[in-house]
Parts: C-alpha cells; structure tokens; sequence
C-alpha cells in the first residue's frame, strides 16, 4: 500500500477498492491510508446534513468505526468506494439526526437523501463533473447519476457552477457567494431553483 496518502484520492476507485479489501483483512495501515484520502469528502457530507462541525466530526468518527469494522461486507459490483462509505456516514449523520442533537442552519445547503445520493455519486466519479462524462464513463455511473449529469448539463452556467460550487466543493450559500462574487440571497435563489429544476427533471427520468 502506499505511504503517501495523496496518491489514493477519493476520485481513484480502484485504489479506495484495494484499500478497503485491505482493511477488510484488518490492515491497520491501509484502513489509515482509506481514511486520510477520504475524510475530508466524508467530513463535507456528513456536514451538509447536520450543518454542525462538531456533529459532523462525531458522524465521521463513527462511519469509520463501522468502515473498519464492516469493510468487508463492501461490494464493488454494487457501488463505488466513495458511494458505499458516503451511505455508512450518511447513516451515523441521521442517526445523529435522530438522537435530537442537530440544528438546522439556514446558510447550509437543504439535504434530500435520494437526490444528495445521486450527487454523490457523480460528485465521486473520477473528475467529480457535473456535466455528462463521456460514454464509457457514464456507464460507470447508476441511472440516476447519469440522469443528474444530463440534468445539470442543462442548467445556466452560472446556476450549474453555484450548484457545483456547494455539492462538489462543500461551500455554504456564504462561500459560494464570495466564490462568485454575488450577494448571498442571489446565490441561495438561484441554488434553490435549480435544485427544483433538476428534481423536476429526475423525476422525468433526465431531460427529454
């Protein structure tokens, strides 16, 4: 295994696949390498849920405990790397979620779980675009990933880089706006409209 954890980003899935083979056989190392390369994606989506830093340290935490502890019942065939340990830290947030212990903050971007699975999904695919891959790529990605990109691809540009902005960068409305150079209340609107277009246009099964 490697000893420099930047050579194993998260967008790499065959190695995060080697990693987690590896830890499933109790690789101490391995399991450290998974978690440098990963914790920082994992720690932004954990946050996107419970909007609270130290809510989302405790999800992270315990992800990784269950990460160590289950990493052999992951299935490559069934889901990427990033997708199946974004799904057991998305669980550890709702459970967090669900003991009462989070507040909501408005500046942070909604969570919906199916449609924050899907950008997870296209957010973890090697170049982490939010436009169409091309074609051996998209069938890398399940329906509703490649349903988002053909999604995504239709909205203006700036709309597309400010959803880009706060899914795939982790930005709240507030960084996004500095990003962009737009007053916040401009950059919350059009974030929540396209989120409303490309909800819409998933649940049309992609754009027609």
């Amino acid at each position: 295994m490697p000893d420099d954890p930047q050579s194993t980003p998260y967008s790499d899935p065959l190695r995060l696949g080697a990693l987690l083979l590896a830890t499933a056989g109790r690789d101490a190392h391995a399991f450290r390498v998974l978690y440098d390369a990963t914790s920082a994606k994992l720690f932004g989506y954990a946050l996107r849920i419970l909007r609270k830093r130290e809510l989302a340290e405790e999800a992270l935490q315990e992800g990784f405990v269950a990460i160590w502890h289950h990493a052999a019942g992951y299935n490559g065939h069934l889901a990427a790397p990033m997708t199946w340990m974004a799904t057991v830290v998305r669980n550890k947030a709702l459970d967090i979620l669900r003991r009462g212990g989070a507040a909501i903050d408005g500046d942070a971007v909604p969570y919906d779980g199916d449609f924050m699975d899907a950008m997870q999904e296209v957010s973890d695919h090697p170049g982490g675009s939010a436009s169409p891959a091309d074609p051996a790529d998209q069938l890398q990605l399940s329906s509703d990933a490649r349903a988002l990109a053909r999604c995504m691809a239709r909205l203006e540009g700036l709309h597309r880089q400010a959803v880009g902005l706060a899914f795939f960068h982790d930005l709240s409305h507030s960084e996004v706006a500095r990003q962009l150079a737009l007053p916040v209340g401009t950059v919350k609107t059009w974030i929540r409209r396209s989120l409303d277009k490309l909800k819409t246009c998933l649940a049309r099964g992609g754009p027609e």
